[in-house]
């Protein structure tokens, strides 16, 4: 409840603001020595800009469409872990009813091959929240530690994007970097050293250290998955790609490989 009041409150800020906050971008950009001092490079800022209604049409258009993405990445996320609360609330009634669709000969190997597939997916949960996690409390420490405005918002939408495996986080940054552009170069050095530090910490210590105690995955099978769940299911499938993962190498193990052997 406090992240909430405190994201909502900072989001009620930027919205006010924002006008004047795309006023101070244009400005920085008018005057950033690169435009004004290059020798190379003599830009009619005023005539680029009217002169550019069409590209600057079609970017709206492609933002408009990926905020539409991200929204339905978002109620498909917040459905699927509803769906997973009353998988785990109800689990036992579930299994029951899930058993009593095979065989008696069949029916406990079906509830095995079930519990292993449970606890590998509910692993990747845990171990998506954690990496969340501790993205999003590493970004906004730092972000306010640096007085970064917008901080907590700032740490959230961190947190999010890195679902999103590789470009999510560089998204993140990319935010990051123009929410605090007019800071100066000092305060964007740092955000870089601090989302630097989120990324080892998640990549090196708690995303290795979860996802390899709850899956026992090799990453060539989860980027195979990546690939696949990105191109028939979208930005959907890249988020639960290790979990799906995890399930088919379950299923092929207990039903094909066992009865080989």
């Amino acid at each position: 409840m406090p992240l909430i009041v405190l994201t909502a409150h900072e989001i009620n800020l930027f919205a006010v603001s924002f006008p004047q906050y795309m006023d101070s971008i244009s400005e920085f950009i008018k005057n950033s020595p690169f435009i004004n001092q290059s020798d190379t490079v003599q830009v009619d800022i005023g005539d680029a800009i009217s002169s550019a209604s069409a590209f600057t049409s079609q970017v709206i258009n492609n933002v408009v469409l990926m905020c539409k993405n991200i929204g339905s990445v978002v109620v498909y996320l917040i459905a699927s872990l509803i769906l997973i609360y009353y998988f785990m609330a109800d689990k036992e009634v579930i299994k029951d009813t899930y058993a009593r669709l095979f065989p008696k000969n069949l029916s406990k190997k079906a509830v095995n091959i079930l519990d292993i597939i449970s606890k590998k997916v509910g692993g990747y949960v845990v171990g998506q929240v954690a990496t969340t996690v501790c993205v999003g409390v590493i970004m906004t420490i730092g972000l306010l530690i640096l007085r970064v405005d917008y901080a907590v918002l700032l740490g959230l939408i961190s947190a999010i994007l890195d679902l999103i495996p590789v470009v999510g986080p560089a998204i993140a940054l990319i935010i990051c970097l123009i929410a605090a552009h007019g800071a100066g170069i000092g305060v964007l050095i740092g955000i870089a050293v601090v989302f630097g530090i989120a990324q080892i910490v998640e990549n090196n210590f708690v995303a290795p250290y979860v996802f390899g105690k709850f899956l026992n995955l090799h990453p060539m099978l989860i980027y195979l998955f990546l690939f696949i769940t990105a191109k028939y299911m979208g930005a959907i499938g890249v988020i639960f790609a290790p979990a799906i993962a995890s399930t088919v190498c379950v299923l092929i193990e207990e039903v094909y490989m066992k009865n080989i052997k």
